[in-house]
């Protein structure tokens, strides 16, 4: 009981005691958190009393506010923008020297059009500036100290720009050189490369607009280059280097079945390539290789032949097609640069790569061309003179083997071509407005002829024909055909299932034109033609100053105008009319051509006075009176062309 009271009186002590200490600790917190209050209190004053005494006026910009590098602190806007637009017109004329390494380059912002905006810079400037009271003057004690520069907006001439950066960069840029090999003899050498620069012109043209927009001069502003780094290395050349000195080493032989060829050390290094321009590999190749593989082909290639469709006198043959043989430029060059590189001592030996070379027609293709018989077929006679014959020959020769597939149209035109002195063609008489003249090509009309009227007798459509203007009497009544490049054609359709082949041929005597093909048998009714005679032909009066007057002699009958008409009729095989067709054609006349005497007449003679004493016994005599009358002659016609 005793201990249990002692206890009790200890444990109250206790906590009146620890009663009293927490009393105390309390009050001193709270004088603690006053003299805090107060001084924060102070500290504000004092801050704000600060800030008051550096705020200035909002009227002025700040003090350490630059534009454009010029000192605007302290200044009104408009004392501003009058110190910027002045120093901006002082020294618009003068250049800033922009350099590249060594190089310098003056360039005036007068010449770019660049100019700032000066009242866009001003806002910015005042806005360093800015603020309520106090707030403002420590933003102000911030710029006094540290500064604040504003760059202003620029604007430039775009074109002018480009213009000069151009020309910088022309003269600035220098391209990288790329390592390579070179032959110096039977030497292999190794040309490091070197790195380029170039002018980095997005940023050169920040560069130069920014700079041109300060108002400071006299400091040189360095164009922003970039490096042009080489893409092969002389190191990484160095297996090439080897491979081309092993391919100089020694002699390589070439061969193709028991044919050889050697090619010596000097011959090799003609045909290497050597890495340059950025590549690293070696090759054979170059215009020495083209030129020397050009000359082996020569030797080793076989050109192909294409199955031919031979027709002589109604005759069809097949001349059946070759295989030709060729050369694999690439894989003989791969396998020549194979051998020239062997290491070993035995493998410098290469084999020719050939290839077979296919014709362009094989002989199955032509036979499916289904050329079997001759169609139709026409001869006319040679005339005129021998530059006439030799145009005529020379047609027949670009017309012979024209191939013509079924739906297909056969143009003289375009068969022939041009009829020129470079071409083989020959002045010789030609029918030009009517009248008869010279001209190149002068006689192809009679091929035409010939062309036209195989058609004819053929049967197929014809689709142009041109009669000649004059009636030419060596040609079948009604069936002539003239040609003039490129206006005047001969032109018929193969409305037939197989190919047709046009064969043309000449002798001594004249030419013939045949169209060969097959499918079924057509035959061709063609009625005799009817003339008719329309009208005179006209006149042509020659004054003569060798005739006398009155006196008239005929050079020329000419021909009258006449109009004539021939029928044709193709059958089928099962006697069907395929075409039922009338050809009229009309004539003009031919010029009649008469000399008339302009030459005057001579005066009669007066008799002289006869004398009385001598005149002798007149004796009359009573006979029949002759009167002379102009003389006509008419002449042969002369010969047309």
């Amino acid at each position: 009981m005793r201990l249990r009271a002692s206890l009790h009186s200890i444990a109250l002590r206790v906590d009146v005691s620890t009663v009293r200490v927490g009393a105390a600790r309390r009050s001193t917190a709270r004088e603690a958190a006053r003299w805090v209050l107060v001084s924060g209190l102070l500290l504000l004053v004092l801050a704000a009393l600060v800030g008051l005494a550096f705020a200035g006026s909002p009227a002025r910009l700040a003090e350490g506010v630059s534009v454009a590098g010029v000192d605007v602190g302290g200044l009104t806007r408009a004392e501003a923008l009058r110190l910027l637009e002045g120093r901006a017109a002082t020294v618009a004329q003068e250049p800033i020297v922009f350099t590249a390494g060594e190089r310098q380059f003056p360039i005036k912002a007068a010449s770019l059009g660049v100019e700032a905006v000066w009242s866009a810079a001003l806002d910015s400037a005042a806005r360093e500036g800015e603020g309520f009271g106090p707030v403002r003057g420590y933003r102000r004690l911030q710029t006094r100290f540290f500064g604040a520069e504003v760059a202003p907006p620029v604007r430039a001439y775009t074109a002018a720009l480009d213009y000069k950066l151009a020309g910088l960069a022309r003269a600035i840029d220098r391209a990288h050189v790329e390592a390579k090999l070179v032959r110096r003899g039977m030497n292999i050498l190794v040309v490091p490369g070197q790195t380029g620069i170039r002018l980095d012109r997005d940023a050169a043209a920040d560069t130069v607009v920014r700079a041109l927009a300060r108002l400071d001069r006299g400091r040189q502003v360095p164009l922003p280059v970039v490096v042009d780094p080489v893409e092969v290395t002389a190191s990484e050349l160095a297996g090439a280097a080897r491979e081309a000195r092993a391919a100089v080493s020694a002699p390589v032989r070439l061969t193709s079945g028991e044919k050889a060829w050697r090619l010596p050390r000097w011959r090799i290094a003609q045909l290497l390539s050597l890495p340059q321009d950025g590549g690293s590999r070696l090759a054979i190749a170059g215009p020495a290789a083209d030129t020397w593989f050009a000359q082996l082909r020569k030797t080793v290639e076989r050109p192909p032949a294409d199955a031919q469709i031979l027709a002589s006198s109604g005759v069809v043959r097949i001349v059946p097609a070759k295989d030709g043989l060729a050369l694999d430029v690439p894989g003989t060059a791969k396998a020549l640069l194979a051998a020239a590189t062997s290491m070993s001592p035995g493998g410098r030996s290469a084999a020719l790569v050939l290839e077979t070379a296919e014709p362009e027609r094989t002989t199955a293709e032509a036979r499916a061309m289904g050329i079997e018989r001759r169609l139709g077929t026409y001869y006319t006679a040679n005339a005129g003179t021998f530059d006439r014959i030799t145009n005529l020959r020379r047609a027949i020769d670009l017309l012979n083997g024209a191939l013509v597939a079924p739906g297909a149209e056969f143009s003289f035109n375009e068969r022939v071509g041009p009829r020129t002195i470079e071409r083989g063609f020959r002045p010789a008489p030609v029918i030009i407005r009517d009248e008869y003249d010279e001209d190149v090509g002068g006689g192809v009309s009679q091929v035409g002829t010939t062309v036209f009227n195989a058609a004819w007798e053929s049967g197929v459509k014809i689709l142009e024909r041109n009669p000649h203007s004059l009636y030419i009497s060596r040609y079948q009544l009604g069936r002539d055909a003239t040609v003039n490049y490129p206006d005047l054609d001969v032109r018929f359709l193969n409305d037939t299932p197989h190919w047709i082949l046009v064969a043309g041929s000449w002798d001594a005597n004249g030419i013939a034109v045949s169209l060969y093909g097959g499918g079924p048998e057509r035959r061709v009714e063609s009625g005799e033609g009817t003339v008719r005679i329309t009208g005179a032909g006209p006149v042509r009066r020659v004054p003569d100053p060798t005739l006398e007057k009155g006196s008239r002699i005929v050079e020329e009958e000419g021909s009258s105008a006449r109009v004539t008409s021939v029928t044709r009729t193709v059958y089928e095989a099962d006697g069907t009319v395929l075409y039922d067709e009338t050809w009229n054609t009309s004539y003009r006349g031919d010029y009649r051509i008469v000399r008339v005497g302009t030459k005057p007449k001579p005066k009669p003679e007066k008799p002289e006075p006869e004398d009385p004493k001598t005149t002798a016994p007149t004796t009359t005599t009573t006979g029949p009176t002759t009167t002379t009358a102009p003389a006509t002659t008419t002449p042969a016609p002369s010969a047309r062309p």
